[in-house]
């Protein structure tokens, strides 16, 4: 018996087009070419204009020296303000004991305390206010404000106790006030002479408030002058 030929089957997979490997690398070519054109003409600009790469410089400087000159300029606003700053003794009872505070830091400001601040809170260790003067003395304040002002009950001595033994020790203060809208105990002005600290009342407060004389100026016995410092 003659064997049939065995017929082959055909392949389901289609052919590979002969010509899409060509124009697979003709296209990487021609990205190629424009790629390394541009790189050229890039590379040929920069070589002709060089001051490009100080443009990110420049406009560095320039945004550095704006902002020094808005920081200058808000400094020479807030003194010419605080010069002008006053306080009537009614319009400092009316205040939130905050913002008495507040008020103190913002009249040693007028009095060229350019650091002053305000730290009083939980936990502030008889400091309520701190400033250096333009003589480079370190002021350390606190502040009990009365609502009724005179008519309110007066700061005693255990409050003293507390300014007496922070001041100068954790604040490192050269000046120790405490100050008030109201008065002060008879125990309270005895052991404040006998520890060297500074009494502020209501009368001494509106006399410093509403006028143009620094504190310094006002209180008896103030620490002579430090060396002159960068606030002088």
């Amino acid at each position: 018996m003659s064997r049939r030929p065995v017929r082959r089957r055909r392949s389901s997979r289609p052919r590979k087009q002969k010509g899409s490997g060509l124009q697979f690398l003709l296209m990487i070519g021609l990205v190629g070419a424009v790629a390394s054109s541009l790189i050229a003409s890039v590379a040929s600009w920069v070589a002709e204009h060089p001051w490009v790469f100080a443009l990110p410089v420049i406009a560095a400087a320039g945004t550095g020296a704006v902002g020094v000159h808005l920081q200058r300029k808000k400094a020479r606003r807030d003194a010419v303000r605080a010069q002008g700053l006053r306080y009537s003794a009614e319009h400092l009872d009316g205040l939130h004991y905050t913002q008495f505070e507040y008020a103190v830091r913002d009249l040693m400001y007028r009095d060229g305390c350019r650091d002053a601040q305000q730290v009083g809170r939980g936990g502030d260790q008889g400091a309520d206010v701190k400033a250096t003067d333009p003589h480079g003395r370190r002021w350390v304040i606190q502040c009990k404000h009365r609502k009724d002002g005179v008519r309110g009950p007066a700061v005693g001595s255990p409050d003293l106790f507390v300014l007496n033994g922070t001041g100068r020790q954790v604040h490192g203060g050269d000046v120790l006030v405490m100050l008030t809208n109201g008065r002060f105990s008879k125990p309270a002005l005895e052991f404040a002479e006998s520890q060297s600290l500074h009494l502020v009342d209501r009368h001494l407060l509106a006399q410093w408030a509403s006028g143009s004389r620094p504190l310094w100026e006002l209180l008896r016995s103030v620490p002579p002058p430090r060396k002159p410092t960068s606030l002088s």
